[in-house]
């Protein structure tokens, strides 16, 4: 069990940098002025347990932080995966 729980933990981590890879693409793309992500692919991949590489990117990148929904949407949904995950971690 211990096994799978590590191999969810490394899925984990390649969905939080993709996710922080997406975020730091559409903050050049919005620099560049191009064609954008749209902003339910960014809550999408947060649903995914990618919202710790997304709240990361928002912050580094200084992107998407205007507008009050996104910052706490994405906060939101990280606090929830966190419990979620010590719940599941306690389980095991």
């Amino acid at each position: 069990m211990q096994m799978l729980f590590n191999l969810f933990l490394l899925l984990l981590a390649v969905v939080n940098v993709a996710a922080f890879v997406i975020v730091g693409l559409d903050k050049r793309k919005s620099l560049k002025e191009e064609e954008r992500y749209p902003e339910v692919s960014f809550f999408l991949l947060a649903s995914m347990f990618g919202s710790l590489g997304i709240f990361l990117g928002m912050f580094l990148f200084r992107h998407k932080i205007r507008k009050a929904y996104f910052p706490l949407g994405i906060g939101f949904m990280l606090a929830q995966q966190i419990v979620l995950l010590w719940l599941i971690y306690k389980l095991i």
